[in-house]
């Protein structure tokens, strides 16, 4: 379930885009998608492989240099963001990893058309614009999906931590049913869950993997909001996000 948008008024921030980078505006990656979206299409419907390689370079110093050397994060975070107000915040791991997988997929298909494979380069361009496009219109991020379902299967969950530590976790306090919310300050999601559980009366215990980044690591948490249910010795009872 997705967090309503934070009322603020237009230019106000509660997270710098260049700084604060465990979360990042929800509306910022879907500008991204449409300049990777429209590169990789242009390049298809007129053969030009070395489009691919330009909008793969750029997926490729944004994603090591930062956010300040992606044109289309600084197309929306210096002319839309100031304009619309800040989004709902996310966690920036899903789409870091769609542009990894963007760079990687353009990358081969720019490749493969030097290489006299035509056909397998403009597949794999194609596939991106499809998706690239997709997401800049809809939301739906396929690599965002992958990295949630990756975190699924490496995350709090009966087959990796089937346990949480009470000595890690004060407030467990031997109370039948606690829930655990592994949460950042500036998630939006995390807020919401917050709210949810509050008002559900639940007995919880939050955790910000900011401050405590090694239970972060010890428990394997690679998205948040993590929610999970916990017995009184620890014993993981249910999951409730992701």
């Amino acid at each position: 379930m997705r967090a309503e948008p934070i009322s603020s008024r237009a230019g106000a921030r509660s997270a710098d885009p260049y700084r604060d980078l465990d979360v990042i505006d929800e509306r910022a990656p879907r500008a991204n998608q449409a300049l990777v979206g429209v590169g990789a299409l242009v390049g298809v419907v007129l053969g030009w492989p070395l489009l691919w390689a330009l909008v793969a370079l750029q997926l490729l110093l944004g994603l090591t240099l930062g956010r300040r050397f992606c044109l289309a994060c600084l197309a929306y975070f210096e002319l839309l963001q100031p304009r619309l107000g800040e989004g709902p915040l996310e966690d920036a791991r899903p789409p870091r990893l769609a542009n990894r997988i963007g760079f990687v997929f353009l990358t081969a298909a720019a490749l493969a058309w030097w290489a006299g494979l035509e056909t397998i380069g403009t597949v794999l361009a194609a596939i991106v614009a499809g998706l690239a496009l997709l997401a800049a219109t809809t939301g739906f991020c396929a690599g965002c999906e992958l990295y949630r379902l990756g975190a699924r299967l490496r995350g709090v969950s009966a087959r990796h931590h089937d346990r949480l530590d009470p000595g890690d976790l004060a407030g467990i306090d031997g109370a039948a049913r606690t829930v655990v919310q592994f949460t950042h300050p500036l998630c939006s999601e995390c807020r919401d869950w917050e709210r949810r559980l509050a008002e559900a009366g639940d007995s919880t215990v939050t955790v910000d993997v900011r401050e405590r980044p090694d239970l972060a690591r010890k428990y394997g948490i690679a998205i948040v909001p993590t929610v999970v249910a916990v017995g009184p010795d620890g014993e993981v009872l249910e999951r409730l996000a992701p």
